[in-house]
């Protein structure tokens, strides 16, 4: 799959549960989206992360991508230890400067 180069180093630190390296992906200014919450900046980003997998271990694995401008949508299957899994979501990603700037997860 192509990916640009810092989501698919998102994806791989998330893989290896790798908070700093997931953290270098971002932006300073970065934005998460995720279950109706809005995350701002890096501390409030590493909280979230951390919190996700701390309530609901879990992984999340590249379906299929498509990129057009700086956004790239990836569908994932998600898979872990909740009720339904695994599941399909939708990570949208805006890129900015080699770095994720907006991340939205559906």
């Amino acid at each position: 799959m192509d990916l640009p180069n810092c989501i698919a180093a998102y994806f791989e630190a998330d893989s290896r549960n790798d908070v700093e390296a997931l953290m270098a992906t971002l932006s300073p200014q970065a934005i998460v989206e995720d279950e109706h919450r809005r995350h701002v900046g890096p501390e409030a980003i590493r909280a979230w992360w951390i919190e996700a997998k701390r309530k609901t271990p879990h992984v999340n694995a590249p379906i299929e991508a498509a990129t057009t401008g700086d956004v790239t949508q990836v569908r994932t299957r998600v898979s872990g230890d909740f009720p339904g899994s695994p599941v399909a979501l939708l990570f949208t990603f805006t890129v900015r400067n080699g770095a994720i700037a907006r991340l939205e997860i559906a």
